[in-house]
Order: structure tokens, then sequence, then C-alpha cells
């Protein structure tokens, strides 16, 4: 990160309450690897914060290091997509293999986003499939690892949301804008007409959003690209920041001129690096363009775009965790209101959509909101994009109508692998409700997967096989949300532990009799209703789903924010 572009230094300038720490922390650890007790007593003089606020930032994000590295560092992901491909034997195997050699330090750690080579591995923050492993193990031991190049989609052409041909020239649509050619307002409604809504996780109405940020009064405000995907399963935003990067930087800066925003920033998981590099060399290409800076293209207006590293954890999925973050706090969720597009970043107006949802926006407002309505299937408006993995024979991302079915689009990935027979799918990642197989006709879209007991979610389908124990599947998921809970709610906190350890022992001990169901379905309601965000609101949701389909019933759960007034785009992915 380049820092005197962060928030933690402009704000010794006066632009920002802060400083933030958490860029300045990011810092050190690129620069020596971990965080020495010198460097944060130096931090704490330097910046006039004491070492226990700098302590206990450093305790909550998994990304910090208070240990001098390895040579070599192993993260091994056992979450559902890399547990469903055995991730729990083979990890036992690779750390039975690398044990006792002081060289190597293995971890297992939650979802590294590369579903769609699981079991995933990071090599040194290298990823790659677990088959990988000894060879990158071995050119880290010599410091020949080299940078990872994000996963190419294979596609020869452009997505279906991309309106520039190859080799044209891109950001058109936002020239119109800036030279008086479109106005915002025209801009505005033609996100609004479309239908589009948050493709992060709760399908909040993008032009209401973007419309409540322009509303406020005229000053300081920001944008923010929510980049930080980070729920097993879901891996579609790291390939549209790959092939797209275009799209989502234009998508952002037409949200900043049309709320009045100037400083807009991509805030990205780590694990991203190879994804992070295209956005950063993207970033730069347009500034030499001439579409960054103060009085660009003569339109008297100033656009400044970055990239925020996360420093780790889904819970920063959650866009007030975020805010936290970026502030330099502890990622935990606000109450709510007030709500960011009145008071989010250092307080101020700030709107936040996800990836996809700005990489929909220049399309839509170049060939109308009708051309985009029109793409989806029946009632269904647009295009959607998924990613697929589990037992699927071609796991990937894709990009089909809003309103495909289930059906269909397994069949696009090319069915169960090994032509084996279907168990159960959960279409929305790892928060949404697993359906069975007699409900794949479902059209994938916000309202029918309610209807059906589930939800789009973060918009990541996972197959799972005849012969693989559910229940275990959905403990698994559990787990995650567990591990990934901030704490600040005992409902979440609490909850989350006492379900897990109840489901592993039946699980070990031969399933769950009638009053552990009923403590599991208690403890669901609770977290549902009195957790804080919604993390903790829909953690159990997929073990339920299970217990009813195992009961021959489907259990509704709608997704507790879906009818929220003026929610996030992106709950923590789902």
């Amino acid at each position: 990160m380049t820092a005197a572009k962060v928030p933690g230094v402009e704000a010794r300038a006066g632009k920002f309450p802060g400083p933030s720490l958490i860029p300045e922390l990011n810092a050190i650890q690129a620069r020596l690897g971990w965080l020495p007790r010198e460097e944060l007593v130096a931090l704490g003089r330097e910046l006039r914060r004491p070492l226990y606020e700098i302590e206990g930032l450093i305790s909550f994000y998994p990304h910090f290091r208070t240990d001098p590295p390895p040579k070599v560092a192993v993260h091994g992901c056992h979450d559902l997509t890399c547990w469903l491909a055995g991730a729990d034997e083979r990890l036992a195997e690779l750390h039975a293999r690398l044990d006792g050699d002081a060289d190597v330090e293995f971890t297992e750690v939650s979802c590294l986003g590369r579903c769609d080579i699981a079991p995933a591995v990071a090599v040194n923050e290298h990823p790659a499939a677990l088959e990988d492993t000894d060879a990158l193990v071995a050119a880290a031991r010599v410091d020949d690892l080299g940078h990872a190049s994000p996963t190419p989609s294979g596609r020869a052409e452009p997505w279906p949301n991309d309106p520039y041909a190859a080799g044209e020239e891109r950001y058109r649509v936002l020239r119109s804008v800036l030279t008086g050619e479109r106005t915002t307002q025209e801009v505005i409604a033609a996100v609004t007409d479309s239908g589009l809504r948050g493709m992060g996780g709760a399908g909040f109405p993008t032009g209401r959003k973007w419309q409540l940020v322009a509303d406020q009064p005229a000053g300081l405000k920001y944008a923010i690209c929510n980049a930080d995907e980070s729920e097993p399963g879901t891996f579609k935003d790291r390939q549209i920041l790959a092939d797209e990067p275009h799209l989502v930087l234009e998508g952002l800066l037409l949200g900043m001129v049309c709320t009045g925003a100037e400083q807009g920033y991509v805030f990205i998981r780590h694990e991203y690096g190879p994804e992070e590099h295209v956005l950063r060399a993207e970033i730069e290409a347009i500034r030499a363009a001439g579409l960054l800076g103060t009085d660009v293209l003569g339109s008297g207006r100033t656009l400044q775009l970055d990239v925020f590293t996360s420093p780790g954890g889904y819970i920063l999925g959650e866009e007030s965790a975020l805010i936290e973050a970026m502030e330099g706090h502890r990622g935990e969720p606000r109450n709510k209101p007030p709500f960011p597009g009145v008071h989010g970043l250092w307080g101020r107006p700030t709107l936040m959509n996800s990836v996809e949802t700005f990489a929909d926006v220049p399309v839509i407002v170049e060939r109308g909101a009708q051309w985009w309505r029109d793409q989806g299937v029946g009632d269904s408006v647009g295009w959607k994009f998924f990613a697929v993995s589990g037992h699927v024979e071609r796991p990937g991302v894709y990009c089909v109508p809003m309103g495909t079915t289930a059906r269909a689009l397994l069949e696009e990935a090319g069915g169960v692998a090994g032509g084996a027979a279907l168990q159960a799918v959960q279409p929305g990642g790892a928060s949404s409700n697993f359906l069975g197989p007699d409900q794949l006709d479902v059209p994938l879209d916000f309202g029918t997967l309610a209807e059906a007991g589930s939800m789009l979610g973060s918009g990541a389908l996972v197959a799972i096989a005849e012969g693989t124990d559910l229940l275990a599947a959905a403990t698994n998921v559990l787990r995650f949300f567990r591990n990934e809970s901030c704490g600040k709610c005992v409902p979440c906190r609490v909850g989350s532990m006492k379900a897990h350890t109840l489901l592993t022992e039946a699980i070990g001990s031969g399933g769950l009799d009638d009053a552990g169901r009923e403590r599991v379905l208690e403890l669901e309601m609770v977290m549902r209703k009195t957790s804080i965000c919604g993390l903790g609101q829909v953690a159990l949701g997929p073990v339920v789903s299970v217990l009813g389909m195992q009961r021959g019933a489907t259990t509704v759960r709608r997704h507790p924010k879906n009818d929220d007034p003026e929610v996030d785009d992106k709950t923590p992915r789902g």
C-alpha cells in the first residue's frame, strides 16, 4: 500500500479524525514479516497511541503476527468445499510430512477463496492446489517462489456484463458523465429502473442506495467497493477482479460522481494478493489516462482511488465492521441505524457496494435499463455471476441469466462429479440453507430462493453428492461461523460454540437425538433473533435446513436482512 495515500497517513494532515493504525501495521509486517514489540512501541510514540490499544487491535486480526515467521508458512483450508474434497485426511497427511521441519510452519485456516482448486493451500501467501505444495515449499526455501497470477477464466470473449469489445477503449461511460453528455441523475435513474440489487448478499436496490447518499448534504463523502469475499464456496468476485478490474473501478467511480464522493477505496482481503496486483495496476493506468486527480477531464471534480488491504477476518464483510477496520478499530459490527449511507467512514455519508454490483453498472448505463431487465429469465432481471464448487465436474465461475435454475447451472458446470447422484446444494454460499434434489428447478433469484427456504446470498452454489454425511457438512459450516464470530454479542459468540460442541459430539456418537435436535432449534432461534449482525443470524440456518430435510420437511428461514429498509450490500459473505 502506498503510504502517502492511506487513511492512516492522510489523517496526520487533518483529512481524517484518525489515524487508522491498520495500514501502518500492514506496512511493518510487509517489511519485516511480523510485528516486533519495539516497532509497536515506536509506532505508538509516533502516533501518540497507547501500546494496549495497538496490541488489542493486533490480537483481533488473524493476519498479524507477533512472532518471527518461519522460512516457509503453509496454510491449508479446511472449510466446506475443501472438506468435501477430502481436506481432513489430505491436510493431516501434509502436516505429518512437514512436521519436524524447522523451516516450515503448517496451519489449518478458514477459506482461502480458491474453492475451484480444492483442497486449497497458500505457501507464503502464494495460493495453489494442495498437490502443488511440495514444489512451492521447495521454491520458498530458496527464495524463488515468485508472484502468483490470478486464475484464468479461460474465456476468449468478454463476460456478458462487459460493454467493451476486446481492444476497445474503456471507461466510455464515465467519460460521458464527466463531460456532461450524461447527467448523474440519468445514471441513477438507469440503475434504479434496471432493478439492479446488491450482489454481495442482502440484495438491497442499488439505485435507492445511490440516491440516499446523493441526497445527503454536500460535503465530504466516501465510496467503498467491498471486495472482502471470505465465505466458504464464494470466489466469484475474485474472478471479476481478475478479469474485469476496469468495470469494477468504472462502477465505483460512477458511484462517486453520482453521490458527490471524492475518495474511493477498494477494501480487499489480503488472501487476494494476485488480484490486488491487477487492481493496483489498473488504478495506475487510469491515473495515467487522466481519470483520477483534481478537475478530472475539466469537470471540476476530484476523484481519488486507493486499495485498503484487509488484516483478515470474515466479519469484515459486514459493512459497518469493515468501516470500523478502516478507521483503525477492531472489526466489530455497529448497531444500526445510523446506516453508512448517512453516517459511514469517519462519520461521513458513504456509498458501499460489492464487486459484482459495481461491475454491472457500466453496461446498464451504456445499454439501458430495459436491456438489463431483458437479460433475465422470466421475471428475473440481468446477469448473475455464480461460483460453483463441491462435487461438480468443472468447478469455476459462471455468468448466467438471473433466474436460471439450479439444475441448469449444475449442468453448465458439467453435472455432479463422476456421474454421482446429487444429495443437496447450497445455492447462495455457506450461510444459505441446503436444498434437496427435488428443488433443483427453483430459479436462482432473490425471491424464489427465499420462498424455497434458502437465499441467493453470495452467489455460490456448492453441490454435495450422495454418500456425504450432510449433517457433518453443515457442522463444518457452523465451525467456520464459530471461528469467525467477532465475539461482540453473546448470542453469536456463545451460541455458535454451544451448538458446534453439541453437534460434534452427536455426530461422533451416532447422531442427534430428539432432545439435541430441540436444543439446536432453540439456539438457532435465539441467535437469529438477537445477534447484532448477519453472521450470528444465519450461522445455524444450514444446520436447521439439514434437520428439516432429515425429517422430510423444508424449514423456511428467510434471510433476516432481506427486508431491511437500508441494509448493507454485503452481509458477512452471505
